[in-house]
Parts: C-alpha cells; sequence; structure tokens
C-alpha cells in the first residue's frame, strides 16, 4: 500500500512512501493519476477540491483550499491554509465512552512513606533559585560519590533553572508551583531544596507551600545562612543518602501509574502510528485504573470539540472550555498569532496547518472520558484522563507533567530528539526509517503499524515495554545519555 486513507469521508489521502510525477495509485478500488511528486508523509488530493472547500482528513477539516486543487495534486502549505480564527464559544455534545475495567497487572515499584509509589528511587537536589545552580551542581558531583554504596539508589540529580527571583504574579507562581510539585515527586526518595537566602522565592514560601513534608526526606538549605554551603549541602545530601537507600522495590498495580503524554518532532506519519498507538496505551492502562495526563493546550486548537465532548460532566466542559480559551487570550495580550503553528519541522514532515497537527496530536489521548481538567503544574488527583494546561514547548510540557505527578512520558516523534524530562521519557518513533537512524535517541518503533503489525500488537508491547521499565528493568534511553531537563513556563515580565 502506497497511500493512506484515514477516514471514508477525507478528500485526501498521505502518502506512505514518495510518489512519482505520473505513478498510478489505487484507492477505494479507483485508479487515481499522481500529477506531481509527493513525499513520503505529504497529502494527495484523492478528489477535486475547489477554492474555498474544507479539505478533510481524519475525517475533520484542516483547513480550506487557497486555489481549485485537481484529484491527484499534493496538498500542502502552497494551497491550503488554516481556517482557525479568534476565540470561539463551544457547545457541550457529550460523546462518553466510558473505560473497560480489567485487572491490573504488576510491576516493582518503590513504596513511599506517604502512600505514593514511585519507578525510581533518585536523590533529587531541587535549587529555589537560579543563583545557586553551580552549588547545586557541585554538590550533585559529590553526592554521586556518596550514593555508590547503595544499590537502591538510581541516581542523583541537579535541577538547575534561571528562574525564583525577580518574578510577580502568576509568573512567580508557576515557578513556585513547578518547584513544589517537583520535590513532591515519588521517583525522588529523598530532596535537597538548596535556596539562596534573598529570593523572592525564597524557603519559607516553599515550606508554606508544600505542606505537610517528611523532614527525613526533604531537607533545605539556603546558602546565605553557611560559612560553607558546600561543606553544610554535603553532611545533608549524606544523611538524605542514607534515607533514599533504605527503599526497595516492591510489588506495585500498573493502576498506581501515572503517565504523561507528548508530541514533538512530528510528522506526516504520527497521527497515523504513533500518536494512536499512545492513544490505545492510554486506554489500557486507564482500563486498569491508570492516569494519563495529556497537556499542549495549543496543539488543542482545532481539534477541542473532540476533547470538549469526551468530559465526564458539563462542569468539565466549562473547564476545559475556559483551558482552551484562556490560552488563546494569552497569545492575544501578548500581540501574537493564535494559530502560530506547524513549526517548519513539522511542514517538512507533510502536516500543513494547526487543524491537522492538532487532530493527529489529541489521538494520544485515547478515547475514554476527561476526567479532570488541571492548571499549570498541578498535581493529578483523578484516574482516567486528566488535561494539563501547557504550552507545547517539548521542555516546558514535560516538565509540567512531571511536577503534576507523571512517573514517566511516553514522547512520540516523527523527527527525532535526544533530550528528557526529570522523569523517564520514552521516545516512540512514527516511522521505523528514523528509529533504524538513531538507536541511540528512540525506544520503540510505531512505525511497524505500517509494515501490518498490528494496533494491539503493537500496543501491549508498549505496554510490557512500560512495565519492564516501572520496574527497573531496563531504562530510558534520556536517562542513558544523562538528557534530565527541568524548564519552567515563562509567562510575565523579569523585574
Amino acid at each position: 500500500m502506497k497511500l493512506l486513507k484515514i477516514n471514508p469521508t477525507d478528500n485526501v489521502a498521505v502518502a506512505l512512501e514518495e510518489l512519482s510525477d505520473g505513478e498510478m495509485v489505487n484507492v477505494d478500488g479507483a485508479e487515481i493519476t499522481v500529477l506531481e511528486t509527493v513525499k513520503a508523509g505529504h497529502k494527495l488530493a484523492i478528489s477535486d477540491i475547489a477554492t474555498g472547500e474544507a479539505v478533510t482528513k481524519y475525517g475533520h477539516p484542516i483547513g480550506t483550499a487557497t486555489v481549485d486543487i485537481s484529484i491527484g495534486q499534493t496538498v500542502h502549505t502552497h494551497n491550503l491554509k488554516t481556517a482557525l480564527d479568534g476565540v470561539l464559544e463551544y457547545t457541550y455534545n457529550p460523546s462518553k465512552k466510558d473505560a473497560e475495567k480489567t485487572s491490573p497487572t504488576m510491576f516493582r515499584g518503590y513504596r513511599r512513606k506517604d502512600g505514593k509509589t514511585g519507578i525510581r528511587n533518585e536523590v533529587w537536589i531541587i535549587p529555589t533559585v537560579g543563583c545557586v545552580n553551580a552549588t547545586a551542581q557541585k554538590l550533585e558531583a559529590e553526592a554521586k560519590k556518596l550514593a555508590k554504596k547503595h544499590s537502591s539508589i538510581d541516581g542523583v540529580y541537579s535541577f538547575c533553572h534561571p528562574y525564583g527571583c525577580s518574578q510577580l504574579g502568576d509568573d512567580h507562581e508557576n515557578t513556585r508551583r513547578a518547584i513544589t510539585g517537583l520535590i513532591d515527586h515519588p521517583n525522588a526518595g529523598a530532596v535537597l531544596v538548596l535556596g539562596l537566602g534573598c529570593e523572592n522565592n525564597d524557603v519559607a514560601g516553599v515550606k508554606k507551600l508544600l505542606g505537610d513534608f517528611d523532614p527525613d526526606r526533604v531537607k533545605f538549605l539556603i546558602c546565605q545562612d553557611c560559612e560553607d554551603e558546600v561543606e553544610a549541602g554535603i553532611r545533608a545530601m549524606s544523611e538524605l543518602i542514607e534515607f533514599a537507600g533504605a527503599f526497595e522495590r516492591e510489588n506495585t498495580p500498573m493502576s498506581e501509574l501515572v503517565v504523561g503524554l507528548k508530541c514533538g518532532g512530528s510528522d506526516g506519519f504520527s497521527g497515523i502510528t504513533a500518536n494512536p498507538l499512545a492513544g490505545a496505551f492510554a486506554d489500557r492502562l486507564i482500563s486498569e485504573g491508570g492516569a494519563i495526563i495529556l497537556t499542549e493546550v495549543p496543539e488543542m486548537f482545532g481539534a477541542e470539540t473532540i476533547l470538549m465532548d469526551r468530559c465526564e460532566t458539563s462542569e468539565l466542559f466549562e473547564r476545559t472550555v475556559a483551558m482552551i480559551n484562556d490560552f488563546k487570550n494569552y497569545y492575544i495580550k501578548n500581540g501574537q498569532n493564535v494559530y502560530e503553528n506547524p513549526s517548519p519541522g513539522n511542514k517538512a514532515g507533510g502536516i500543513t496547518t494547526l487543524e491537522d497537527k492538532s487532530l493527529g496530536c489529541v489521538q494520544k489521548g485515547g478515547s475514554t472520558n476527561v476526567m479532570d481538567v488541571l492548571g499549570y503544574c498541578e498535581p493529578v488527583r483523578t484516574r482516567g484522563l486528566n488535561l494539563l494546561t501547557g504550552p507545547g514547548n517539548d521542555l516546558v510540557s514535560v516538565s509540567a507533567m512531571t511536577a503534576s505527578g507523571a512517573h514517566l512520558i511516553l514522547f512520540t516523534t516523527g523527527l527525532g530528539t535526544p533530550f528528557g524530562a526529570p522523569a523517564p521519557t520514552v521516545k516512540i518513533s512514527s516511522n521505523t526509517a528514523l528509529y533504524d537512524k538513531k538507536r541511540n535517541w528512540i525506544d520503540f518503533d510505531a512505525g511497524r503499524l505500517l509494515t501490518g503489525v498490528s494496533m494491539e500488537v503493537l500496543r501491549d508491547e508498549l505496554y510490557e515495554y512500560v512495565r519492564a521499565l516501572a520496574s527497573g528493568e531496563t531504562v530510558a534511553k534520556n536517562e542513558t545519555l544523562g538528557a534530565r531537563e527541568f524548564t519552567i513556563f515563562k509567562t510575565g515580565i523579569t523585574l
């Protein structure tokens, strides 16, 4: 098969390999002559499309034709434009699907004293302000030597960032929420919170926002209060390492997992292979009682009604509408085009408009009901599918999902990237060529869906991979590379 028509109502199909000018292809039993070269992942018109007419893919409009398009022509940025415009009003048209209930399988996790379970037993150093980043890195290097005597400690890591001072309002709150979410994360067996002393994101404020905490697990150090902050930090790290070293893995149901879903460097195959596979995984985890986080609000634009209609209640529908329109107003307030998307890499891979990208993107969320809508870095409190407020930027969004409690991230990609979140970040390629080329980056190949491997088989294979990853039987490629980024959503001025 050289051409894939995704939905019976579509008037374009996706080339599964490069098509040559004059080549004959078959769609719905009819022969079509290709009128110009069509790159793999790009779209071919399978019927005549008049100027101003909707171009349809995934069974939904992805924009309007800017000129008459003949059957057999390629459809891309030269003859298709977005139909999206401004802030919209929405109507709740419930189209809900309750998750199937199945018995949970088990993994081997670390049970914490607060009842949470981690999939890693790491010791983290988290600066309250960027001024102490270098000190955090020094402490990380020294503490790694101390941790070697504990086989149950999976690593020592500092998560530096440039914020924590000279911020006001919501911008300041974003930093505080991201940091406290990371402190609370169950993948950290112990945490050192490192402050300077004069920052507005001070240790006292962090403690207040954090609430009750275990002083054996979380320790605080204010550098300005110490004659030698490195020496004091090493003493604190030594105690934290001893505390974390006592944890051992134990049997835990997969229902306790929280998994974040993200796509980046998408191509024309992402919405056909990797994203639907992530959605199939999400449905299975939810059927066992697990939790899924879906974010990238700007990459819901154009497909948001699909998620809105799956909201469990009308109240959740209203909160989803507010999340979408608040993000659009954030763009407008800053004088930016709401629909400045896709990226150059997306376009090179065959994605033309934001609708095209979003309709592929939301498939990561599977097919079950939306059970909760979360603010930026707000902790997950409901099993099932959770929508999280956050931008499309890869580093910012995976950091936000980690701070909200994601044990790991499934990251689908058609172009590839080496980066990772503070949590294990599993790269799923949309095409086999990327998997073969970048095996040092990519963990799982969803491109096999195009070669006849069934969705059910690949879903179960991915599920078993995640179970093994959560149990510490394997590690994600970002962990091997040492690629762990913590990036906070910057929304306001800097004093």
